[in-house]
């Protein structure tokens, strides 16, 4: 599967894109017909706490699951959605 990783308005640094690929690649194993995932990372207001979103667009055929999450650093908000799509995987699979 195809992983696409953008970050607005800075540049993720070479370990958080290695750590996105990693879950990622997870899901991978979950379902077979996985055309690719888009990752985004955005930062809402720098002066906040809890100020790291991420955007998790996986597209299967037929449809798109997608979930959005925030959290104090990009990895827990990565690592919250990819739990998340899991169980709209599992939904997908048993529909």
């Amino acid at each position: 599967m195809n992983t696409t990783i953008n970050s607005v308005k800075f540049k993720a640094d070479e370990k958080l894109e290695k750590f996105i690929n990693e879950k990622v690649a997870k899901l991978d194993r979950m379902i077979d017909n996985a055309i690719k995932c888009e990752v985004t990372l955005k930062v809402d207001k720098p002066e906040t706490d809890n100020n790291k979103i991420a955007e998790l667009r996986l597209f299967v055929p037929g449809k798109d699951l997608f979930v959005t999450k925030q959290a104090n650093t990009f990895e827990q908000a990565v690592s919250d959605g990819i739990d998340t799509l899991k169980v709209q995987i599992e939904k997908y699979k048993n529909a």
